[in-house]
């Protein structure tokens, strides 16, 4: 029997403005695929992250199974596509609650929606239509940091054509190398060497730098990745899960209002978890495309 066409839709992720943020293929399948045709179409659609939803039934909460997809790879967790889903299900009325459970390859993943607070259009709603757009909260793990091998020094600043470097640590979960540079600006002017980068140890390196005291936010930074097909990653949510437990010890306090400076921008707004070692990852989304795969 042929196979249905699947549905699908492009989201730009941790932004309000089409063309920023971080695009994620979306695609709502309504029968198993195979991994091969998974990992096909996301190198298909050849952009950071492709990722496939299927529900799963008798539960009180809805509840999908979520799989992530680089162009290359099959990945363990992924913030701005964990996003780009959930705004697709709740802005087209597929759930009809605030709360959405996902089971991925990192365990059961939360998400809730939470109403955009405008006071500039309040009173210009009529017929009881809500505020436009709206918040995901993302409920992810924590990423603690440990000490980076001293002998690597030499290759990371290569492989970030000679950046002043003040810190390196490693990340555990995801692996990442965590390179700390003078400023939020030094973070902007990185020029990373991507055949370099592939030689360093770990996932990829992030980089990141106190933000410029009138910018409004806490920190910046960048995430490369071409060990995974994806030479920077626009805005990446997994990697502020590592970002939000360093820079609550630097800067000893839990929330944080985050900018990923890549070329397209991203805006996220984070809290630390101490206790339960949890990071909650706010940001807004907006649908780009949508069509159907026909194979």
């Amino acid at each position: 029997m042929a196979k249905k066409p699947v549905k699908y839709y492009v989201v730009d992720a941790f932004t309000d403005s089409a063309f920023k943020g971080n695009p994620a293929a979306v695609c709502l399948l309504e029968q198993h695929r195979d991994d091969e045709w998974l990992q096909s179409l996301a190198a298909e659609f050849n952009i950071s992250e492709t990722c496939f939803l299927i529900p799963i039934h008798a539960t009180s909460v809805h509840r999908y199974g979520l799989r992530w997809f680089t162009p290359t790879t099959e990945v363990e967790l992924c913030g701005h596509a964990t996003l780009a889903a959930s705004h697709i299900l709740f802005s087209s009325g597929l759930v009809d609650s605030n709360i959405i459970e996902f089971e991925t390859r990192s365990g059961i993943l939360t998400v809730k929606k939470i109403p955009s607070i405008d006071a500039t259009v309040g009173p210009n709603l009529q017929n009881g239509e809500a505020p436009a757009g709206f918040y995901i909260e993302l409920d992810f793990p924590a990423d603690p940091t440990t000490e980076s091998n001293s002998d690597d020094t030499s290759l990371i600043s290569e492989a970030l054509n000679g950046a002043l470097i003040i810190d390196i640590k490693k990340t555990q979960i995801g692996d990442n190398i965590i390179v700390v540079v003078a400023s939020g600006q030094n973070v902007t002017e990185v020029q990373p060497q991507l055949d370099v980068i592939v030689k360093c140890p770990g996932t990829g390196i992030i980089v990141t730098g106190i933000a410029p005291p009138e910018s409004g936010f806490d920190f910046y930074s960048r995430y490369f990745c071409p060990k995974f097909g994806i030479n920077e990653d626009p805005v990446c949510g997994s990697a502020h899960c590592g970002l939000v437990p360093y820079w609550s010890k630097k800067l000893g306090k839990c929330d944080f209002k985050a900018y990923q400076a890549s070329a397209r921008g991203g805006v996220l707004d984070l809290h630390l978890d101490e206790q339960k070692q949890r990071v909650f990852l706010r940001g807004k989304a907006v649908t780009v495309m949508e069509g159907f795969v026909l194979v």
